[in-house]
């Protein structure tokens, strides 16, 4: 009777039922993580404030209340004004008081930065995961990270004329590499097992060059800068980086979350996904394109961040499952917390001086799959 009464009951079906409580509680821990993580960021720098004053220009009313300045910061001053101005807002100055200034100009988009690049990594390494069926993938290990670091070290030490387009030039080499990577692996089309072979001889490749580049280097300013670049770092990012970022990051995340159907069902195997009608390798190219899109992004304003793509899609497949419908919406959540959280070890581990921030993901992530490495057999498999 039992039984009679709950198939009587109907499921309930809507564009949200795939959200349950573990991506809920995924979502609200991670938010509280970035918010937390960025009120510590703006409490310190070179002009001293008290953590309160910090906080309380954070949620200044004169920033909340006047629209015109978060659209001059988010959009530039030009857009800003004509998209306040289409909005019937005035374009008036606000005066902001000193702390207030310091806070919204100089620390926040640290932190905003910080998130955008946490996200756009973890959710590149989820789709990369998918298209080679492989929980190992990641952008290093596709040669995405590889090809944007020696198009870095190239433009600051041979093409110098090219340092004031270094994000494009950064994003321009991850998608070259990967590129290169895709047609190594192709014959007669590609299967996961030789997109990572690919990726890996690239990355060794590259990664060589790379070396082999710092022995031209005359500066060491300029060695410096490419080490910073090459290992990831926020230092000094500024509301340039997040209005580069932000339209692509708008751009690739939303065709990531679209394309998780075909990724779980690339997640069936290649011939399962072929009887279903898949055209497998547009798609897979199609979705890749996205991942680079992703990871290009995240290199092009910060540099090359080690492991948030490979540690973060892993973290979330275990806590919300491996339907990529969630576990995209919880990459792109627990993704900032992870970078938002590690740069404030990486500011004040060693203050004042300031370490970059793939240092301390690289320290983070390696302990973290020794540990797997030691508790699952089959780790790699997905």
């Amino acid at each position: 009777m039992a039984g009679e009464t709950r198939e009587s009951v109907p499921r309930v079906e809507g564009p949200l039922s795939w959200v349950d409580a573990s991506l809920v509680t995924v979502v609200v821990a991670s938010t509280a993580v970035v918010v937390a993580s960025g009120l510590v960021q703006v409490s310190f720098g070179a002009f001293t404030m008290s953590i309160g004053a910090a906080w309380a220009a954070v949620f200044d009313p004169l920033v909340w209340t006047n629209p015109q300045v978060l659209l001059r910061l988010f959009l530039g001053e030009g857009i800003g004004n004509a998209v306040a101005s289409a909005l019937g807002v005035s374009t008036a100055a606000v005066d902001l008081p000193k702390e207030t200034l310091i806070v919204w100009q100089i620390r926040m988009p640290r932190v905003i930065v910080g998130a955008l690049v946490g996200a756009n990594l973890a959710v590149s390494g989820a789709v990369f995961q998918a298209v080679t069926r492989n929980e190992l993938a990641s952008p290093f290990i596709l040669g995405v990270s590889a090809g944007a670091g020696l198009a870095i070290l190239l433009t600051l030490i041979v093409f110098t004329g090219l340092a004031a387009l270094l994000p494009l030039v950064a994003a321009g080499g991850g998608a070259v590499a990967f590129l290169i990577v895709y047609a190594i692996a192709w014959k007669g089309g590609t299967n996961p097992v030789r997109l990572v072979l690919a990726g890996v001889i690239v990355s060794a490749v590259f990664g060589s060059i790379q070396t082999a580049l710092f022995f031209f280097a005359d500066d060491l300013g300029v060695v410096q800068s490419a080490i910073a670049w090459t290992t990831g770092s926020l230092t000094g990012v500024d509301w340039e980086q997040v209005r580069t970022a932000l339209p692509w990051t708008f751009v690739a995340l939303p065709l990531a979350l679209v394309g998780s159907r075909q990724l779980n069902v690339l997640l069936l195997g290649e011939r399962t996904a072929k009887s279903l009608g898949m055209s497998v390798e547009r798609v897979r190219f199609a979705l890749s394109a996205v991942a680079v899109l992703a990871a290009g992004t995240a290199i092009a304003v910060a540099g090359v961040v080690g492991f948030v793509g490979l540690i973060v899609p892993h973290m979330a497949r275990q806590l919300v499952g491996s339907d990529y419908k969630r576990l995209v919406v919880a990459c792109v959540f627990a993704g900032p917390a992870l970078v938002t959280l590690a740069d404030v070890g990486a500011r004040l581990a060693l203050s004042p001086a300031q370490l970059p921030v793939g240092i301390v993901t690289g320290l983070i992530g390696g302990p973290y799959f020794l540990y797997l490495m030691r508790k699952r057999d089959g780790l790699g498999d997905l």
